[in-house]
């Protein structure tokens, strides 16, 4: 087994992005003293399972779609170059959908017990995910090239990432976090904003018409701006309405670091814009880590 091709194709460099959502959840039960160890290590590995699943998916998809090609920008994926087979991939993509379920049922059990009305629900979200997850690039009509990634990535990166892992813990929710909730999904569509203004020409030949392939890169680096402020300015609402001390400003540090991917992501050409994607993904995990101990102190 190959297994440097392998990992390539896990793209870890996504998972501290995926791993995001779920620790701010935590933190936002940790700030209601209703955190769980458990619960959360199985929102982790669930978490991780769906990330690979959809990482794997892609690979799999662009390849036989034609958005990875030996022209496009970027790290070469694992079927394109034949590192990894179509069959083998579509196993992978198989054993880790069976992973996905097992963990996220276990975590579903830990959290509700024997409670079927809550059980089914989540259990619902959790095969739209991966419906999700596998659909984006898999399959005769991709959302992901009908320009639907962005709201796919709001949607399970940020509210029910956010908002059902702290339900997970605390079986409650208030209007408020919505907010920081908010703030996950726009950071998160802002990672992938970036990959597609890199993989713009190539996506373009494809016939995938992501939202930078739509307005043109112009227009996706003034999306990107709106991004990165909203998750920012989302934040700072949300510790407005929910001032308890100053510390709660404590993740205005991450800020400067935001400033440097819209400024690289203004000025730079999109195949110099590769390294922002894992900077933007560490950018988010901080700013959650630096929410979240602001919130506990």
């Amino acid at each position: 087994m190959n297994v440097k091709a392998w990992l390539s194709a896990f793209r870890l460099r996504t998972l501290p992005l995926s791993l995001s959502c779920i620790g701010m959840g935590g933190f936002l039960a940790a700030s209601q003293s209703k955190f769980n160890v458990v619960i959360f290590t199985l929102c982790c590995t669930t978490t991780i399972f769906l990330q690979v699943l959809s990482n794997l998916a892609n690979d799999y998809g662009d390849t036989v779609n034609g958005a990875d090609h030996a022209e496009r920008i970027g790290p070469q994926r694992a079927v394109q170059s034949g590192a990894i087979s179509a069959v083998q991939m579509k196993l992978a993509m198989v054993v880790f959908i069976l992973l996905s379920l097992i963990s996220g049922i276990s975590l579903l059990l830990v959290s509700f017990g024997w409670d079927i009305k809550a059980i089914v629900f989540f259990l619902g979200l959790g095969l739209l995910s991966i419906v999700a997850a596998v659909a984006y690039t898999v399959g005769k009509k991709p959302y992901g090239y009908m320009g639907l990634g962005d709201l796919s990535v709001f949607i399970f990166f940020g509210l029910v990432g956010v908002l059902g892992s702290q339900y997970l813990f605390t079986k409650a929710l208030t209007i408020t976090q919505v907010l920081p909730a908010l703030s996950c999904g726009f950071f998160s569509i802002a990672v992938l904003n970036i990959n597609n203004i890199r993989d713009i020409e190539s996506d373009r030949t494809a016939g995938k018409y992501s939202i930078p392939v739509r307005i043109g890169k112009a227009k996706a680096t003034q999306y990107h701006w709106f991004l990165l402020i909203g998750g920012v300015v989302s934040a700072l609402a949300y510790v407005i309405l929910n001032f308890d001390s100053p510390w709660q400003f404590l993740f205005l540090l991450s800020v400067p670091l935001l400033l440097v991917n819209g400024r690289a992501v203004s000025s730079l050409p999109s195949e110099k814009l590769d390294p922002f994607l894992k900077q933007m993904a560490l950018s988010t995990l901080l700013f959650v880590l630096l929410f979240g101990i602001g919130s506990l102190v």
